[in-house]
């Protein structure tokens, strides 16, 4: 099967052409419903869910009630990689942030195939290595940076993985994710909103300047795009 065949997931796209074939009579295609949590903390994940569209969010709980997002993840990567490698339970939760298409696949089958395979399990380790750096400079920037620079690169990142400027998100949802208060991400908003770098309704925010939402980013969000084309696409 050609690239353009295969479904539109870069793990899937970049695996050699033998091991894609022995995966494919095992792909099943789903639907990405949003909010919908498929793979729980704690829990052993018994798929890979490897996204054609739509994002699916990362999570921690803590103590106090607080979600927290660690990371995104849309057609770029996988959700259940590590557990291939031979990881166990999952270390956060998987929530489906923005609907989509994905294609799933047991854990089984791909650890079959990973286990024979050096450059399979190569792939799944530099994928699970952006992830992590993902979630180390997320946990780095809400520490350390302004809420405007964390709303900036969290808009530019979910722009980025779901490939669309107007993106479905309330403000209490995204409070939420970058751990803050919704009235701090209202004052940020609006202040965006009048310079003209977003535009937002009910349930919508659409990004209308990207240079200028750059601008008012951190240097998180290039350190995690530098990070990925570094480890997947400069191979």
């Amino acid at each position: 099967m050609s690239l353009t065949q295969r479904p539109p997931n870069h793990l899937l796209q970049a695996l050699p052409a033998a091991e894609f074939d022995a995966l494919n009579p095992h792909l099943r295609t789903i639907e990405l419903v949003r909010e919908t949590v498929l793979v729980e903390a704690g829990a052993p994940p018994a798929q890979i869910y490897l996204p054609h569209n739509g994002v699916i969010a990362m999570t921690v709980g803590l103590p106090e009630g607080q979600v927290v997002q660690v990371a995104m993840i849309g057609k770029d990567g996988a959700v259940g990689a590590w557990a291939a490698l031979g990881g166990d339970l999952s270390p956060s939760a998987a929530v489906v942030l923005f609907p989509g298409i994905a294609s799933v696949i047991d854990i089984t089958d791909v650890k079959a195939v990973a286990d024979r395979n050096v450059e399979v399990r190569n792939l799944l380790a530099r994928y699970e290595l952006v992830l992590f750096v993902q979630a180390q400079q997320s946990v780095a920037c809400n520490a350390s940076h302004s809420v405007e620079a964390r709303l900036s690169r969290w808009l530019l990142h979910a722009r980025d993985l779901s490939g669309n400027e107007v993106l479905p998100l309330t403000q209490e949802f995204i409070a939420r994710m970058i751990g803050v208060r919704r009235n701090a991400v209202s004052i940020v908003a609006h202040a965006l909103q009048q310079a003209g770098t977003i535009r937002y309704s009910r349930g919508h925010i659409a990004i209308a300047n990207v240079e200028a939402l750059k601008k008012t980013s951190c240097e998180c969000y290039h350190a995690v795009k530098a990070a990925h084309e570094r480890l997947l696409c400069a191979r």
